[in-house]
C-alpha cells in the first residue's frame, strides 16, 4: 500500500520505485516524491555515487520534512541509505501523516479522529458495517464497498455482498454467492487485497487507503465550491468611488494570489492524484473504474479552473486599468 501510495505521486514526474527499502536509498526519488506531493522545489540534489551523497540528499529530504513541523524521531538518513525497511517504512507513514492525513478536518477534530468519524458517517446506513477503528473494522472488506456504494451504487450490488472470515491464518468467504449472482457479489474485488482478510489489517496501510477515498470522494465538492464562489468575486468589476478603494481591491487581488489560491493549486493537484490511485487500485482489484457523479469529474474541475483563471486574468487587466486611470 505504501508502495502504491508513491508510485501514485512519482507518475506525475515520469517515474516510479519498485522496491521502498532500496529505491528511497540515494536520495533522488525522496527528494522528487516530496517536490510532487508538496507543489515545492527542495535543494538541487547530488548526483555522486559515494555514501556521502547519498546521505546529502536523504538529509535534504528530512530537513524539507522537518522544516513542515514535523517531528522525525529516531529516523536518521544513514539508515535510510543502509536500507532500513523499518525506517524507511516510518519515514514514508509520517510524510503520508503530513501531506495527506494531517490537513482532514471533519468539526474540529483530529486527522485520524475526522477520518474516522468520515467513515463512520458515509457506512452508517449500510448492514455488518460498524466503522470503530482502523484496523479489525475493515477486516472483512464490507466498510470499503460501503464507501465505494455510497458515492456511486451502481458500482457494486452491495446486498449480495459476503463478509470474510479469517480464522487461525486461513482466508474463506462466508456465503459467497453463486456465479449467477454476478461479478460484483464477491466482496475481494473491491478490497485492497494486502490488507484484508487478516486478523487484524495494518492500521497505516488501512489510513493510507481509506485517505485516497477521502479525497477521492470529498476534495472535488470543496474544490468545486471554492471555484463557484471565487470566479463572482473576479467578475464583479463596479469601479469604486475613491483611489483608496480600488487600491484596496488591488490588495486584496494580491492576497487572493499570495495566499488564497496556491493551496487550491495544491489540492487540485492532489485531488487529481488521489482520483488516479483509486482508478488504479479499482483495476487493480478488478472492478468498474471510479467514475464521480456528474459536476464532480476531474474534467469538470479543469473546466471549472480555466474559467477561474479567464476571470482572474480579466479582473487583474481591470485593476491595472482602473488604477492608472486614478478611477
Amino acid at each position: 500500500t505504501f508502495t502504491a501510495w508513491c508510485n501514485s505521486h512519482l507518475r506525475k514526474a515520469g517515474t516510479q520505485i519498485e522496491n521502498i527499502d532500496e529505491d528511497f536509498r540515494d536520495g533522488l526519488k525522496l527528494m522528487l516524491l516530496l517536490e510532487v506531493i508538496s507543489g515545492e522545489r527542495l535543494p538541487k540534489p547530488e548526483r555522486g555515487k559515494m555514501r556521502v551523497h547519498k546521505i546529502n540528499n536523504v538529509n535534504k529530504a528530512l530537513d524539507f520534512i522537518a522544516s513542515k513541523g514535523v517531528k522525525l524521531v529516531s529516523i536518521g538518513a544513514e539508515e535510510i541509505v543502509d536500507g532500513n525497511a523499518k525506517m524507511t517504512l516510518g519515514m514514508i507513514w509520517t510524510i503520508i501523516l503530513r501531506f495527506a492525513i494531517q490537513d482532514i478536518s471533519v468539526e474540529e477534530t483530529s486527522a485520524k479522529e475526522g477520518l474516522l468519524l468520515w467513515c463512520q458517517r458515509k457506512t452508517a446506513p449500510y448492514k455488518n458495517v460498524n466503522v470503530q477503528n482502523f484496523h479489525i473494522s475493515w477486516k472483512d472488506g464490507l466498510a470499503f464497498n460501503a464507501l465505494i456504494h455510497r458515492h456511486r451504487p451502481e458500482l457494486i450490488e452491495y446486498d449480495k455482498l459476503r463478509k470474510l472470515v479469517c480464522f487461525d491464518g486461513l482466508v474463506e468467504e462466508e456465503a459467497l454467492p453463486s456465479e449467477s449472482d454476478g461479478p460484483s457479489a464477491h466482496i475481494g474485488m473491491a478490497c485492497p487485497p494486502d490488507i484484508v482478510g487478516t486478523l487484524r489489517p495494518d492500521e497505516k496501510a488501512i489510513m493510507t487507503y481509506v485517505s485516497c477515498f477521502y479525497h477521492a470522494f470529498s476534495g472535488a465538492q470543496k474544490l468545486l465550491e471554492w471555484i463557484r464562489r471565487t470566479i463572482p468575486w473576479l467578475e464583479d468589476r463596479v469601479p469604486q468611488k475613491t483611489i483608496q478603494e480600488m487600491q484596496q481591491k488591488l490588495e486584496d487581488f494580491r492576497d487572493y494570489r499570495r495566499v488564497h489560491k496556491p493551496p487550491k493549486v495544491q489540492e487540485k493537484c492532489q485531488l487529481e492524484i488521489n482520483f488516479n490511485t483509486l482508478q488504479t487500485k479499482l483495476r487493480l482489484s478488478n472492478r468498474p473504474a471510479f467514475m464521480p457523479s456528474e459536476g464532480r469529474m476531474v474534467s469538470d474541475i479543469n473546466n471549472g479552473w480555466q474559467h477561474l483563471e479567464q476571470a482572474e486574468k480579466g479582473y487583474e487587466e481591470w485593476l491595472v486599468d482602473e488604477n492608472r486611470s486614478g478611477c
